[in-house]
């Protein structure tokens, strides 16, 4: 394999080239009818998007496919978020579940969050305390709210609102990824850097594995062996247990 360069500095060639192939095999590449169920497939809303959208239900299936594989993979864009500081230092510990990661040597804890708006008031009030409760354990240390995709680039007291009364902590802290990458490699353009990068370490990974990376998806042909009327299948696929579908017709 030809040796490959993207220059970052603060992580090597060979592991940003392992982490990117390592998040690109973790990738959803099958799906079946047996995964297609464990998401409860509501056949009452594809019905609704046949019709309404004039779309084939081949398409509304391939479709909802095509959604149910997207979400496993925000989990994994979730996951090259967090693995990648464990390349950067040994002194970073990435649990292999959860969002919390750390670094004790720099006294440093945070936990990550694809976009701005993902938590609701509930969970960004739970998370909250739960960075008070480390701060008591550990006085020095510092607590990150990292947000990947947050509304600006800041790194500032994370105000939130408790039992109706407006807090912050100064060691409790929102903070956008590139200000996030800043303070772990000094390198004010580090973020930068790697999204510059990390096209050109996708198509290596991709030239390189290309007999690992077939897409399957024998859904459709599923569905038809339980009825060749693919709208009856759905219905019988999830209904076929409840009164009167076993004499469903449609």
């Amino acid at each position: 394999m030809v040796k490959k360069s993207y220059n970052l500095g603060f992580i090597s060639d060979a592991d940003f080239y392992e982490h990117v192939k390592n998040t690109i095999k973790a990738y959803r590449f099958v799906i079946d009818l047996e995964l297609f169920n464990k998401n409860i497939v509501d056949p009452i809303k594809l019905t609704f998007d046949h019709y309404i959208y004039e779309k084939s239900l081949e398409d509304v299936i391939e479709q909802e496919c095509l959604r149910q594989i997207d979400k496993s993979n925000n989990n994994q864009i979730g996951y090259f978020h967090q693995n990648i500081f464990k390349y950067l230092s040994p002194d970073w510990v990435v649990p292999l579940k959860g969002d919390d990661i750390y670094n004790k040597k720099l006294k440093i804890h945070c936990e990550m969050k694809n976009k701005h708006n993902t938590m609701n008031s509930s969970s960004g009030k739970s998370t909250f305390i739960k960075m008070q409760d480390i701060l008591i354990n550990e006085p020095m240390a510092t607590c990150y709210l990292v947000e990947i995709i947050a509304k600006k680039s800041q790194n500032s007291p994370w105000a939130i609102s408790l039992d109706g009364a407006k807090i912050k902590h100064e060691q409790i802290r929102r903070i956008s990824i590139d200000r996030f990458y800043e303070l772990v490699t000094k390198d004010p353009l580090a973020f930068k850097k790697l999204c510059l990068a990390l096209p050109q370490a996708i198509q290596d990974v991709l030239k390189d594995n290309t007999e690992e990376l077939s897409f399957q998806n024998t859904v459709i042909q599923q569905l038809q062996e339980i009825s060749p009327n693919i709208l009856k299948s759905l219905y019988l696929n999830s209904f076929k247990t409840y009164e009167g579908f076993d004499s469903f017709d449609v």
